[in-house]
C-alpha cells in the first residue's frame, strides 16, 4: 500500500456509507504506514444550518424537507476540507460524494490537481423500500418520513446519473447483506482484484 488511495462512497440514503467508510479507514490504518483522511459532507453542512446567516438559513430550509442542497455546497464543504487539511501521501475516504455528475467532473479535477490516480468509486446498491425501512429503523432526527422520501427520490434523478457517470469504473457491492458481508465484498474487489 505505497499509492495514496481515493475512495468514492456512492449509495441512496441509509445504505451503510459511513458504517463502510469506518471499516476501511480501521483497514488501511492497521495495514499501512500513511494517514487516511475522511470527509463527511453531511456534517459540514449540519453545522452550516445551525448558523444565522442567509445561506445557513436557507441550507436549514431544504433540510427540513428533505431535499437536496445545491452542488456549490456540497463542493464548498469538500473543497475546504481538502484546501485545509489535506497531506501529501494520504488516503482519501469520501462518504456520499459525488451526489450529482457536476460534483462528479469538479472531483476529478481536484484529484488531477492533486495527482491522485487510484480512484475508486464504489456504489453500495441498495434497493429504495430496503433503504427506506434502514432509515426509519434508525431513527434520527431528520429521519421523518417525509424528508426520507426525498432524499430517496433526489437518488433517482441526481445520484443515479453521478453512477452513470462512472459506469466504466464503478465498483458495484451488493449493499443488502451484513455490515461484515459488505466490508469482505468490498476487500475483495478492490485489494484482491487490483494487487
Amino acid at each position: 500500500m505505497n499509492n495514496s488511495m481515493t475512495f468514492l462512497f456512492i449509495g441512496r440514503s441509509g445504505c451503510g456509507k459511513g458504517t463502510q467508510a469506518k471499516l476501511l479507514i480501521d483497514f488501511l490504518e492497521k495495514n499501512g504506514k500513511q494517514s487516511v483522511f475522511y470527509v463527511y459532507v453531511g456534517d459540514k453542512i449540519r453545522e452550516l444550518v445551525k448558523g444565522d446567516s442567509l445561506t445557513s438559513k436557507l441550507a436549514n430550509k431544504l433540510m427540513l424537507e428533505g431535499t437536496k442542497h445545491p452542488d456549490f455546497l456540497a463542493i464548498w464543504a469538500w473543497s475546504q476540507k481538502l484546501v485545509d487539511k489535506l497531506g501529501k501521501n494520504t488516503h482519501l475516504i469520501f462518504d456520499g460524494s459525488p451526489r450529482t455528475v457536476l460534483e462528479a467532473k469538479i472531483l476529478d479535477e481536484t484529484f488531477e490537481f492533486y495527482k491522485r490516480e487510484n480512484i475508486f468509486p464504489i456504489l453500495l446498491d441498495v434497493s429504495y423500500d430496503w433503504a427506506k425501512e434502514r432509515l426509519l429503523a434508525r431513527k434520527r432526527l431528520d429521519d421523518t418520513e417525509e424528508r426520507i422520501k426525498g432524499r430517496l427520490e433526489y437518488f433517482e434523478k441526481d445520484v443515479q446519473p453521478a453512477i452513470d457517470y462512472y459506469s466504466n469504473r464503478i465498483i458495484k457491492i451488493n449493499g443488502e447483506q451484513s455490515i461484515e458481508d459488505v466490508h469482505q465484498e468490498i476487500m475483495r474487489k478492490i485489494f484482491n482484484d487490483n494487487d
